[in-house]
């Protein structure tokens, strides 16, 4: 029977701010199996960017367990982390941040260059990953030759290289127009049924609403757990 993608026990994490301890994620406690599409959510300070940085294996816990697609990351030094990083999770953040000096073929292959992949696997590889988001005939174009949407999918091709285990995209949206915000939240529907584990952090309910699990946090606490209306049957 396959693992989890994630799983936590206890995660915590805190920071020291003056002379007070803040809990920015506390006792936090879930699993999320391969093929779902979950949105954390929450208001401002609420915990979810510093949940985010913990599942990204950005920031270390300071208490808890974490294990992804199989790997408990506790004992894991920098480098090892950095490994599972880029193997593991496609980062997808609110803006593309794509390099300004590279074409959309050469952005996406980013991470296959900084994985030894060589350059003909690399291209074929980006080839394919830009062409299932829509873009066949953008790879030549540098990312100011590109709209806003366009490179947000660039960004999400450059996700999906590596045939992560999860994406994990940071307000994907927050910086797009309704209608393109609406044709990338449908890409990610698209990828989901797929069988894409999407995991997304917003603070705007009609994003989470596209989602089919939310997990909400106030305080740096999970107070709540569901599974919402776009859940498969």
């Amino acid at each position: 029977m396959a693992h989890p993608v994630v799983q936590t026990r206890g995660l915590g994490k805190q920071y020291r701010t003056g002379g007070a301890t803040i809990d920015a994620v506390g006792e936090a406690s879930f699993t999320i199996e391969r093929g779902e599409f979950i949105a954390i959510v929450g208001r401002s300070g609420s915990g979810k960017s510093t949940l985010m940085s913990l599942l990204g294996l950005l920031e270390r816990p300071d208490s808890g367990r974490y294990t992804l697609d199989g790997n408990d990351v506790a004992g894991l030094d920098d480098d090892a982390l950095a490994r599972l990083r880029s193997r593991a999770i496609g980062f997808v953040f609110q803006m593309s941040s794509l390099l300004a000096r590279s074409s959309a073929l050469e952005n996406v292959e980013l991470p296959l260059t900084y994985a030894g992949i060589g350059r003909n696997e690399r291209r074929r590889r980006a080839i394919a990953a830009l062409d299932r988001v829509g873009l066949s005939h953008r790879h030549s174009h540098w990312p100011q030759q590109l709209s806003g949407g366009e490179q947000q999918r660039v960004a999400i091709a450059r996700a999906l290289v590596n045939d992560p285990a999860m994406i994990l995209a940071d307000e994907p949206t927050g910086a797009l127009d309704t209608k393109t915000a609406d044709e990338i939240l449908g890409l990610f529907e698209e990828l989901n049924r797929e069988g894409r584990t999407l995991i997304v952090v917003t603070h705007a309910p009609d994003v989470a609403a596209r989602a089919r699990r939310r997990i909400s946090l106030s305080d740096g606490r999970i107070v709540e757990d569901v599974v919402t209306k776009n859940a498969a049957p």
